[in-house]
This record gives C-alpha cells, structure tokens and sequence, in this order.
C-alpha cells in the first residue's frame, strides 16, 4: 500500500491484501445496515447491526461482488441461476446502503455469453431503463431497516423501492423531511398523498406496477 500510495496518491485499493482499504469487497453477500469506518460490520452478515443513517464521513466504501449462478467462471453443469427479480432486488438492495453491486458474468469458451445470463442481464436493463434515477448517482436512503421497502436518495429526492405492495393505502411511517410530490418511476403517475406528524400516506394502485421492484419518487423539501 505504501508503494502503490507513493507511485500513484489517486489509486483506489480495496481490502484484498489483507488490510483495510478504501473500500471493502464483500462476496456474496450484503451487511445488513449501512457498513461503517472502522468496524468490521461490513463483513459480519448475522449480527444485527443499527438500522440508523450515519454522516457521510462515517460511511465506509464498499461493493459486493456476487455470481449469477454459484460459479465465477464458466459452468455448463451449474443451472443454479439466480432469478431476474431476485437480481434486480439485490442490486437495489446494494444501492440502499450505499454500495456498488459488481454482478459476475463467466463467458464460455468461445467469448459468448450464454443465454440465460443474457437474459438475466437484459431484465435487469429493462427495470433500469424506467428506474435508473433511483440507482446511478444515488446514496443510502433515509429509511432503513423496513422489510417491505428499500430507500436511496439524491439531492432533494427519496426513492422508496417497494418489495411487498399493500393492499391498503401505503404508509412509511419514519419519513422526517417535507414531500412535496410522489410519482411511480415506471410510468411518471403522481400519486395523491398526505404526510402528518412524520408519516407518509400514499394513495397507490391496487395491483403493484412492477412486480421485480416499483419505486416510488418523492421530492421534498
């Protein structure tokens, strides 16, 4: 670290040689909260860790590297694939404690990508074509630790990425700054809402737009 830090200051080093780095590279996994400087809550996946939101520099630089299937390299007899829903959720998953989701693909001998990553990668686009604000250019979300929602923000905006629809009016009840307005990504619909003593009521569809992950864009104030 000393030599790369004298050779090039600017260099970016990762925590594979065996000492804590820039950022940490988990595999496989993702903390359970927002990792961190100096802890090792970034690695520990089975305690249960504080779902509060830390200032920016306390927030400690990651990325989870993860495989489509069970295999980095290729693998004709691993069919272990990881569904599209379950890779796009892992990927916002990712975005709402503030990391980079570095998704794995093993070519087959030829160069090719086989089909069912192709496919895998394609659904993935589709869903970033409508929802690619609440991904590129954002940061941990105000709310964590909510099980049916997953929250990233930039700027004046809050993404809320919602995993299990209501079947009633929807309500976050832990929403501390002013919203001024509330649309679905997928299709631009504003929603009607009213917002007391820190809680959220949404007016939303009765079925769930998308069924991967509908996001939820709120402006405030």
């Amino acid at each position: 670290m000393e030599l790369i830090r004298r050779l090039q200051p600017a260099t970016l080093i990762n925590d594979r040689i065996g000492i804590p780095g820039d950022y940490e590279t988990p595999e496989q996994t993702i903390p359970k909260s927002i990792p961190l400087k100096n802890t090792a809550t970034h690695r520990n996946t089975t305690e249960e860790l504080s779902f509060t939101t830390p200032p920016p520099e306390q927030f400690q630089l990651w990325e989870t590297c993860m495989t489509i299937n069970n295999t980095w390299a290729y693998n004709a007899n691993d069919r272990d694939f990881k569904s599209t829903q379950s890779l796009i959720r892992t990927l916002v998953e990712v975005a709402s404690r503030g990391g980079n989701f570095l998704l794995n693909v093993g070519p087959r001998p030829d160069g090719t990508i086989q089909s069912e990553f192709q496919e895998r990668l394609r659904g993935m686009g589709d869903w970033l074509a409508a929802n690619s604000e609440s991904i590129y250019g954002t940061t941990y979300g105000p709310i964590q630790g909510i099980d049916s929602i997953r929250t990233t923000s930039k700027e004046n905006q809050i993404f809320v990425h919602v995993f299990d629809w209501p079947s009633k009016a929807f309500e976050i009840s832990v929403v501390k700054a002013r919203v001024l307005s509330a649309r679905l990504l997928v299709s631009g619909q504003g929603l009607r809402f009213t917002q007391t003593d820190g809680t959220l009521r949404l007016d939303v569809p009765p079925q769930m737009p998308d069924t991967n992950v509908t996001t939820i864009a709120l402006m405030t104030s």
